[in-house]
């Protein structure tokens, strides 16, 4: 039995209160069947596994659980998009060399996360986490355009930095799903093709190409926000996985587009791949770190 429980856990992948509910009520409903069998005549082992027969395939049944409880209400959908729409606002409304809105939103970024973090994490807390990644990226486009002889030293430093970063932060989240790692580094792609576009010859283009730049900036952050929300309100896992990696890679391919050959068919190329591994690098990883979860049921 404890088996068969384990492997609808693994299979759930629902917020922390409704799986351990769910959880509760299915092993309920496990142990009345374990005890009809066994008042019919059956022993320990056979009514165990004519319970786990009844009630069929753990795979199925999470799946058939997951798509009922897997939708987001609109409201979750609208504070999971607002990181997003946010940063277009900025581009729309030409703020974005206003210190103080830059602050304000770095400032709400973290208190977004804080308070999702030690609220259970709920799915809207993941996109407002993937932009405290940015930093990091920001980090390291100035490292590219430092001096070639300059570059190895500080990059001995930065890149252990880094993947201890991404590393932990995803191992935390994979726990949940490995969805909301995606879901998390979604931006990270277009941001670093915008930054390479604009710092084409190693440095920041000049205000006057961020401004030509501006519209197209804030449609692609404002398409992200779309999918982000549709990736809430949809229920089946491959619709989900479709929401994200759609409008990314055509977002990917608008940046190439707009950015007057600064990243070229390579660029796009490294920019496509690396939105196609933060998919399939979390799906791969997740078995193995759920299989070190403590079981609790």
């Amino acid at each position: 039995m404890l088996n068969y429980l384990t492997s609808i856990r693994n299979y759930l992948k629902l917020d922390p209160v409704t799986e351990d509910d769910f959880m509760r009520e299915i092993r309920g409903h496990l142990e009345d069947r374990i005890r009809e069998f066994k008042e019919a005549g059956f022993s320990e082992e056979e009514s165990k596994k004519n319970a786990a027969r009844l009630l069929g395939s753990s795979k199925v049944l999470a799946r058939q659980i997951y798509e009922v409880y897997s939708q987001g209400s609109w409201k979750q959908a609208l504070f999971a998009a607002l990181p997003h729409f946010l940063i277009a606002a900025l581009f729309a409304m030409e703020l974005w060399y206003d210190n103080l809105w830059l602050i304000g939103l770095i400032v709400a970024a973290i208190g977004a996360v804080i308070y999702g973090w030690v609220r259970s994490k709920p799915v809207w807390l993941f996109p407002w986490l993937g932009y405290l990644l940015i930093p990091v990226v920001v980090a390291g486009i100035f490292i590219i355009s430092l001096p070639i002889d300059k570059i190895w030293f500080v990059a001995i430093a930065y890149v252990p930095v880094l993947a201890f970063i991404v590393i932990a932060l995803a191992a935390q989240v994979i726990r949940r799903d490995w969805l909301f790692v995606s879901l998390m580094l979604l931006p990270v792609p277009i941001v670093l093709g915008w930054l390479i576009a604009l710092t084409a010859g190693g440095s920041l283009s000049s205000q006057t190409q961020i401004i030509e730049a501006a519209p197209w900036i804030a449609l692609s952050f404002a398409v992200l926000a779309l999918s982000v929300a549709v990736f809430i309100r949809v229920r089946q896992r491959w619709a989900k996985v479709l929401a994200l990696l759609g409008p990314e890679l055509l977002i990917i391919t608008l940046v190439a587009l707009d950015s007057r050959n600064a990243l070229g068919f390579i660029g796009w190329l490294v920019l496509t791949l690396l939105a196609l591994l933060s998919m399939l690098v979390p799906a791969l990883l997740e078995p193995k770190v759920r299989k070190k979860m403590p079981v609790e049921l």
